[in-house]
């Protein structure tokens, strides 16, 4: 997983953002980068490796500017080095890319016939012509960027800087979740609330689709239909003794010494007072109707699918199959009446198994949408919150342990 932030502020934003990036390394990356911009002009530094790197490049090559983005990449296409590191930019625009643009391979040639070639081996580079192509034909920045955006196919979250708006920033999410903070006098963009908990306790989620307009002072929502938008600002709490440490090397280690007490706070909580039975959240489940479940995950989450399996056909009797999602989405496996889909995913954005839902979606009209997750981060139609810490390691990546034993 990638990770974006994004500040439109009132101080400078070069460390602002190398200490929301530090909050998301726990998503795993191989590169980071920022880009701000300053009197007008818009300037970027990549480095690979840890942000510690990135913190000694502009020691000695700063960046002034009170608006920029940021990004911690995971490498997909092309290999983790300096030219391949986000933000990516062409001309005048400059990107940040969570997620994987399916159709940049046909955009990348349509481009090179225009006269943009690419200097890059990624995906994300093609976001950044497109948006400059559009700039060159004389649109503004806002419909550069939406012209852009529909040509994209695949799961993004997108945040765009242009040279030249210091008081502009625009963001796109299509699968993959992005959020907006709102300050005093400051907006921000970031892969998750975690990234924002110093800045901001005002939290916007963008729903499938949408597309913001940012200033400092405000922001304009568009669905994927191009309505205007009414998204909820929420008011979240995230501890930063939970966001921390607490004195263990590393976050792994520290999730490990931490399992216990993680699952015996899940499960008190749908304990009812005398011990005896289990209650769950108020649903319309019709759990009996069930003749087959199908699960689908990605990674550790489909080990924890498979353990999954002995416990439901054990005990629910229930007949299981397990799928991984990025073959399960591809092969588009028919849908016998009376089956029921399961999807595990611990960070709730791998792509293959949002596409996979999307599919099972299509083909079940009725689907329960089930979600497993801290308070600050419910998306589903029923939800089950697992009363634990946002995760912060990652190996695989490995499911929480409450993540893994609440539904099962």
């Amino acid at each position: 997983m990638c990770g974006i932030v994004g500040v439109l502020g009132q101080h400078q934003a070069a460390p602002i953002l190398v200490e929301a990036l530090k909050r998301l390394e726990y998503r795993g990356y191989d590169s980071a980068g920022i880009a701000t911009i300053n009197n007008g002009k818009l300037e970027r530094r990549r480095a690979v490796g840890k942000l510690v790197n990135l913190s000694d490049l502009l020691v000695h090559e700063p960046l002034a500017g009170k608006s920029g983005i940021g990004h911690t990449r995971w490498a997909t296409h092309g290999v983790p080095s300096t030219k391949n590191a986000h933000p990516h930019q062409a001309g005048s625009v400059a990107v940040v890319h969570n997620g994987i643009v399916e159709n940049f391979k046909e955009l990348r040639e349509e481009l090179a016939q225009l006269g943009l070639p690419y200097k890059t081996d990624t995906d994300t580079e093609t976001v950044a012509l497109l948006a400059q192509y559009h700039l060159s034909q004389g649109d503004s920045p806002r419909v550069a960027a939406q012209k852009t955006v529909v040509r994209l196919e695949g799961a993004f979250a997108l945040a765009f800087l242009f040279h030249g708006e210091e008081d502009l920033m625009i963001a796109a999410r299509k699968g993959s979740p992005l959020a907006i903070g709102h300050g005093d006098g400051e907006m921000y963009v970031g892969s998750d609330a975690i990234a924002l908990a110093p800045l901001t306790d005002r939290i916007t989620y963008l729903d499938e689709g949408d597309f913001a307009v940012l200033t400092r002072k405000s922001v304009e929502i568009t669905d994927k239909n191009g309505a205007l938008a009414n998204r909820e600002t929420r008011t979240i709490a995230i501890d930063s003794a939970r966001v921390d440490k607490a004195g263990y090397k590393h976050f792994m280690a520290k999730e490990i010494a931490e399992q216990p007490s993680v699952l015996k706070n899940t499960l008190q909580n749908y304990i009812i007072a005398d011990g005896t039975n289990i209650e769950l959240p108020a649903n319309d489940i019709d759990l009996a109707s069930i003749e087959r479940l199908t699960m689908v995950a990605c990674g550790t989450a489909f080990y924890a699918a498979l353990t999954a399996k002995y416990w439901f056909e054990k005990i629910a009797r229930v007949p299981v199959e397990v799928d991984v999602a990025s073959e399960f989405r591809y092969r588009e496996p028919p849908v016998a009446p009376g089956t029921s889909a399961l999807f595990v995913s611990q960070s709730g954005e791998t792509a293959d198994t949002l596409a996979a839902l999307r599919y099972m979606t299509r083909k079940m009209p009725q689907l329960y949408r089930w979600s497993m997750c801290p308070k600050a981060q419910s998306r589903g139609k029923v939800t089950w919150f697992c009363h634990c810490m946002p995760v912060l390691r990652l190996a695989l990546p490995p499911p929480k342990p409450s993540q893994h034993s609440s539904p099962f």
